[in-house]
Parts: C-alpha cells; structure tokens; sequence
C-alpha cells in the first residue's frame, strides 16, 4: 500500500512539473521576423553604463531587439564620456552622444561619430539656468539627451533641472521638483539663449525622450513624483503626445510600467510593426519591458530578465544600467562586432 502511494506522489509530482512547463511556453512579442521576412530594422545599439562604474559607455548590440550581448569584453568602449548616454543620428548623417561629468557640473559635453567607435569632441554648452522664463532653478543639470527633428531640421536638447532642495525630513522634495527644460540648435554648437520649460504640468519628470512617429510628436517621461494613495503613477514611465514640436502635450498615460522604474529607452521591432519600451527598476537591479502596437497603446509587459528559459522572452547581461537604445544597420553592426568583439 505505501509503495502504492509512494507511485502516485511521484506521478502526481511529475504531472505538475509537467503541467507548470507547459503553461510557463507562453507567445513570443509581437513584432519579431517570419521564415525568409527581411528586417525593416537590422540590428540595435544599447549605449550604457554598468552597475558599479556608473556614468562611463559601454556597448551591447541585438539583432530582434530582445536578445542583447555586450561588446569589448564588458569594458569602457570610449574612456572621454561621461553621463548618461544618449545618442542621436543628425543633420549630417553623423551620430551625437551628450553627456556631463555630474548634475553639479555646468556644461554640457557632445562627442561626433560616424562610425559609433571613433569618438570626436563636437562642443561644449553652458546654459544659463537663470534665464529660464517663471523658473527659478538650482544650478543642475540632469541626465541631457537630445532629439533631431527633420521636419524643421533642428535638435532639441533636454535635461532635468530641480528648483527645491532636499532635507532631512523630506528627501524626495528635491526629486519632486525636477522639471524638464530644453534648448534648441542647428548644428550642435550654437544655441538658442534662453531654457524652457518643455511641459506644463505641475510634477516632477525627468529622463524625458521626445519621438516622432505616427504623424505626432511624442514625450516619454518617468513620472518623478513619489507614489502614494494620493498619487498612484509616482515612479513610472508615461507618454503624452503633441501636434507641435515644443507643446503643449497632452493625453498624458496611465502608466506603462510599474513603480520605481526610470531611463525609458524606445525601439521598434524588426518589422517595425510594435514598439518595445524598456526601463530600467532601479537601482539598477533589471530591467523591464512593454510592448505595444502603437504609441498610444495598449501597452503590456513581457517577462524577461527572470533567468527562467521558459519565461524569458527576452535577455539582457547582469549589471546593465541606463542609457540608450537606437536602431543601427547590420554593416554597422558587424563593424562594432569586428572592432570591439562580441561577448557569447
């Protein structure tokens, strides 16, 4: 009789680790290749720092937007740079990557390329924060990042700038006040005089992104304010969307992700047929994804980063922190990959 029961604990145990698989085969992300479909977009760049040596560059590169490996051995691609990374293709069809040495810092930095690997000093802009229309800021300067709109063939730079200090008593106060200021430029070296303030709202934002894509312009922002019963989307990332370059933008989202999530990074998929949005669960601990047919929405997650085969639809390397994603050509890929090697 035990024997006999002993036989149905481990059948009953074999069909439950059974049936737990089967269910864990959940669908691929929408937006990845069919047999013999060639990519709209052929590979991707992830221009970031590492858990422990924030603020400096580093490489990781995906052929389908999910699946990423590092360059160069998990070293420093480009030992000048310093910030949070951001990178824009422009006017000349040369790359840009914006950064500065510390929020305390003045200036901002931008580096040329036109290949990713070889690094050029473009310009150095220091902005007067004291300018800033109905503004009265502290002199920081957070995470800048830059956008080129081709439309009217100029660059917008942003970066987050507070005007309370933090205390004792309430820390987040300081983050609280983060608002969002912009100028803008031709070329990258002369700028327009005087920040402004991109978004009209009253909260904290920071990490903010602007787009172009389904005929509006788009902003991606983390919400800054601290979560609370009173203010549920503290901590998130969220888009609005505008008619106009510079605003006013509107139809500001629910949450696309959890709390304590920051640095959204926009890609397409291959077919360029969804979007995928991640964002990193600070600090720096993994990251997140949400996908979604079109900017709007709806967007939903996908589990990843979870180092379960069966439910990770897509992977990163550990210790990946902030920066960038833009999508790249497989020359430009295979050129990284031959100067800098590829981590298997």
């Amino acid at each position: 009789m035990k024997n006999v029961q002993k036989m149905k604990n481990i059948f009953l145990t074999a069909f439950f680790v059974v049936s737990v698989s089967l269910m864990a085969q959940q669908p691929n992300p929408p937006g990845q290749l069919k047999d013999g479909e060639k990519p709209v977009n052929e590979a991707y760049l992830f221009a970031h720092m590492m858990h422990g040596d924030y603020g400096e560059l580093y490489y990781t590169v995906s052929l389908d937007g999910l699946h990423w490996k590092q360059l160069n051995k998990g070293k420093r691609v480009f030992e000048n740079y310093h910030g949070h990374p951001d990178i824009v293709k422009g006017h000349d069809g040369r790359y840009y990557i914006v950064g500065n040495q510390d929020d305390g810092a003045p200036d901002i930095n931008i580096w040329a390329s036109a290949d990713l690997i070889t690094w050029t000093k473009h310009s150095v802009f220091t902005p007067d924060l004291k300018k800033t229309p109905n503004y009265s800021p502290l002199q920081r300067i957070g995470a800048p990042k830059l956008f080129y709109d081709d439309a009217s063939k100029q660059y917008v730079m942003t970066w987050h700038t507070p005007h309370l200090p933090g205390t004792k008593e309430d820390p987040e106060r300081y983050w609280a006040s983060q608002r969002t200021l912009y100028v803008t430029s031709k070329d990258l070296k002369t700028f327009s005089e005087t920040p402004n303030r991109l978004l009209e709202w009253d909260m904290g934002t920071i990490d903010v992104l602007i787009r172009k894509e389904e005929g509006k312009y788009w902003t991606i922002i983390k919400d800054e304010t601290y979560p609370t019963l009173d203010w549920v989307t503290g901590k998130t990332i969220r888009i609005a969307s505008s008619d106009k370059l510079l605003g006013p933008y509107d139809n500001l989202s629910d949450p696309i992700s959890p709390n304590f999530r920051e640095a959204p990074m926009l890609i397409p998929s291959p077919n360029n047929k969804a979007w995928y949005l991640y964002y990193e669960q600070y600090p720096g601990v993994s990251y997140g994804l949400s996908v979604a047919g079109q900017l709007k929405g709806p967007w939903y997650q996908i589990s990843g980063y979870t180092f379960f085969s069966d439910w990770d639809k897509y992977t990163m390397p550990a210790k990946v922190r902030h920066g960038c994603m833009i999508t790249i050509s497989k020359q430009e890929y295979d050129q990284l990959i031959q100067k800098f090697g590829i981590s298997e």
